[in-house]
């Protein structure tokens, strides 16, 4: 990441530039400032392609994955190429080359899990620690993962029509439409499900969608609390199914990662953010709602 602490005049830049930045945010199909080239990895030459790497790795940020050429971050032959020069670069970090080997990631696509987002840490395995020592400590916490979208969700016990718990309803795998309600809920409206990339940027017009939602569809407050506002069941199905369908074929499914549950033992395997960017998410959103809510119903 090469991260480094900013100058005041830096960061009196950065704020400067806040509109622009946001507006960026949201053009991008991540929601960060960063976008891909829109060129193949492999319409250029190798000696462009590797030049092309080199910059990116060279500067600091997300640039190396967010800005790369776009089948980089497809499941296929140019993403193999980047995973191969970046595990170039963890061989030249580290000195011992059994060590290295078995920090170089060999068993996923490049992209499909969270990169490590780090700033020397591969170096801390050059450092000459012995192993024959014994340590103390109070406390051991060991951060393995966590219950990504719907196990706050699921903590909470919510309950929705006839008792049925949100726990249940998603034993298999969240269902919902646009990963916003689920026909059993009325009135429960999800924010982190339906997020796609950098989550503040992507779920602040999500809020907002949800907001006109509640005052358009149902009213006044007062009057809210008396209604029951949904996604139909069809609605809800055929989201299921895109779901399904739609991430087949994107790399946050080609690996056991937090982003399908696979990090939670007995956890159902089952995409837990939209296949779709932020920008098309946003594009459906607005299509529904200048439809009068198609998909929903208004008791």
């Amino acid at each position: 990441m090469r991260n480094r602490p900013i100058t005041e005049e830096e960061q009196e830049e950065i704020r400067s530039r806040y509109p622009e930045i946001f507006e960026k945010c949201l053009e991008t199909a991540g929601s960060f400032m960063h976008e891909f080239d829109t060129r193949s990895a492999f319409s250029v030459s190798e000696e462009e392609r590797v030049e092309q790497y080199e910059k990116l790795w060279s500067e600091p940020g997300f640039k190396k994955w967010l800005s790369n050429f776009y089948d980089v971050m497809m499941p296929g032959p140019a993403n193999e190429d980047y995973a191969e020069f970046f595990r170039n670069k963890i061989r030249e970090r580290v000195k011992d080359p059994m060590v290295a080997e078995m920090l170089a990631p060999k068993d996923h696509m490049f992209g499909s899990k969270r990169l490590p987002c780090e700033s020397g840490y591969y170096e801390v395995y050059n450092q000459d620690n012995t192993a024959d020592a014994h340590y103390e400590f109070d406390v051991i916490i060991y951060a393995t993962g966590y219950d990504a979208v719907t196990g706050s969700l699921n903590r909470m016990h919510i309950q929705g029509k006839n008792g049925l718990t949100l726990q249940e309803k998603f034993a298999e795998g969240p269902r919902t439409f646009m990963g916003i309600q689920s026909v059993d809920f009325p009135n429960l409206f999800t924010i982190n499900a339906a997020s796609v990339g950098n989550f503040v940027r992507a779920a602040e017009p999500l809020v907002e969608w949800i907001s006109e939602c509640a005052v358009s569809a149902c009213g006044p407050p007062a009057r809210f609390t008396r209604s029951r506002h949904r996604p139909t069941r069809q609605s809800e199905d055929e989201w299921t199914q895109h779901m399904i369908e739609g991430g087949k074929n994107i790399l946050r499914t080609q690996a056991d990662n937090w982003f399908v549950g696979a990090n939670i033992p007995g956890k159902a395997r089952f995409l837990l953010t939209a296949p779709d960017t932020a920008p098309v998410m946003r594009a459906k959103r607005a299509e529904i709602a200048s439809d009068g809510y198609k998909g929903f119903n208004l008791e």
